[in-house]
This record gives C-alpha cells, sequence and structure tokens, in this order.
C-alpha cells in the first residue's frame, strides 16, 4: 500500500475532528458561560520509532517523511466572558474565570447526586419545592452543599456578594461560588455543566463577589471561530486530494507501467 495514503488519510481524520470541534463551538455562540474547545493535533512518529522495531525495522526514507498526525489533547478555554444585562433578579455572573456555581445533579436510574460546576448563571425558582434551580432543573446549592430553598412568598433575588434575598431582604442563605485553581483538570458534562474525577479541587471563597442582573455571554468569538472553521475543513480537503492523487498514481503504476515489457 502507498505510504503517503496514510500519511494523508492521518490528515484527513485529524483535520475532521478539528472542524467538528471548531463547528460545536461556532453552534454555542449564543449559550451564556459557554467556554470553547480547543483542539489541536500533533506529529505522529514514524512506524519504526513508534513501534520500537529498532534499527533493522527502519527504513530511512520512510522515517524521514514521518508518521503523518494524530488527534493531540483537547482543551476547554476558561478565559472570562463579557457581561451582558438581563434584568432579571435571579440571573447573575461571575468575575473570575477560575470561579464556578455548584450544582447538583441526579442520576435518573440510581437516584445518586453527584456535584457538579457551572458558569451559567440563569437561575429560577421551582414552584413545587421554592428550590433555586437551574435552567436544566438542576438544584444550586449553598455553602454547604446544601440545595437553596426559599421559605416564604415573595420576589426573589440575589445580591451582590450572592446572598439570597426575598423582597429585597437577606434570607441567610448564599450561593457557593467556588475557586478551583487548576482548571486542567475539568471537563465538560452538557447542559454548561463541569464535572472531575478524584479529589474535590473547590476552594470556598469566603466573601465573593458577584454581578446580579446579568448572565455570562459565550466565550466563543464567530468570525475568529468562522475562520477556524474554514480552515480546518481546506486542510481536510488539501489531504482528501492528496488521497486522490496517491490513487491515481497507483492506478497509472498498476494499468499502464505494470504492462510495459
Amino acid at each position: 500500500m502507498n505510504y503517503g495514503l496514510y500519511l494523508s488519510a492521518s490528515g484527513v481524520l485529524s483535520n475532521t475532528y478539528r472542524q467538528d470541534v471548531f463547528a460545536n463551538n461556532l453552534a454555542n455562540v449564543e449559550t451564556p458561560g459557554f467556554k470553547p474547545d480547543m483542539p489541536s493535533i500533533r506529529q505522529r512518529d514514524p512506524e519504526a520509532i513508534e513501534d520500537q522495531l529498532g534499527f533493522e525495522g527502519s527504513n530511512e526514507l520512510l522515517d524521514r517523511l514521518g508518521g503523518g498526525v494524530l488527534a493531540g489533547r483537547q482543551r476547554i478555554n476558561f478565559a472570562q466572558g463579557a457581561h451582558r444585562p438581563t434584568n432579571s433578579p435571579l440571573d447573575v455572573a461571575l468575575q473570575g474565570k477560575d470561579q464556578f456555581f455548584a450544582i447538583q445533579t441526579t442520576d435518573s436510574d440510581t437516584g445518586e447526586t453527584h456535584v457538579r460546576l457551572t458558569r451559567d448563571g440563569r437561575f429560577t425558582l421551582n414552584s413545587a419545592t421554592n428550590e433555586l434551580i437551574t435552567q436544566s432543573g438542576h438544584r444550586v446549592l449553598d455553602a454547604s452543599d446544601q440545595p437553596i430553598v426559599l421559605d416564604g412568598e415573595g420576589v426573589a433575588g440575589i445580591g451582590t456578594s450572592g446572598q439570597i434575598l426575598l423582597n429585597g431582604l437577606p434570607t441567610g442563605q448564599q450561593l457557593q461560588v467556588a475557586k478551583v485553581n487548576n482548571l486542567d483538570i475539568l471537563t465538560k458534562r452538557g447542559q454548561g455543566l463541569f464535572v472531575f474525577e478524584g479529589k474535590d479541587p473547590r476552594e470556598a471563597i469566603q466573601d465573593p463577589t458577584v454581578k446580579p442582573g446579568f448572565i455570562e455571554a459565550s466565550g466563543v468569538d464567530p468570525i475568529m471561530t468562522m475562520m477556524q472553521v474554514v480552515a480546518a475543513t481546506k486542510a481536510a480537503t488539501g489531504n482528501a486530494n492528496m488521497i486522490r492523487y496517491h490513487d491515481q498514481v497507483l492506478d497509472r503504476a498498476v494499468n499502464t507501467l505494470g504492462r510495459v515489457g
């Protein structure tokens, strides 16, 4: 098999992956609190090095060509997004890229609860239980990892330090605003949620400062992301064309040069 076909195919697969990631970012340009993913590709070692074949299994020409490319580590861009006013008393925005709200989710199969993190501060009240919840219906937690439940009727709101208000007066409850120093350990879980494995990375912020009546806009730059989609598409198309050229060369070698003599 033509070695160039493998190199070109790796370019198609890797750049198609990049195209998909950038397209997903672009689709979330209006999603509050969304953090764009940053895909990468890396050079693949030649087969002799990758499989540790040693000198006998090495081919100098092929080794110089390399082994193509592979999808590299995908990271999340946690840069602070712009604040967008909503004037809703239960909307609130964070003011640091390493800060998160704590959310409680429930496994529909086992009923087990889990603590998740989010940057999406669009909260509302569950009319049946008077609990503070997210747009997806997940419970919002206080500093003690307990769901926030309002006791009484009236107009609920959130103060600048995350305190829960009822008719403009503090209720004694407060949003949990947690800090995560190592953002690389967080992974996405859909619905604007982030999860972590192993040791809990949250650090409590004693006197948080939030911005009521605002939400954090998506971190996606639409123009830059569209350019990234186009660039990844061009790279994938270029490698696909190389596969076609290699196929034409093989066709000539088998069906034309093979009949000579």
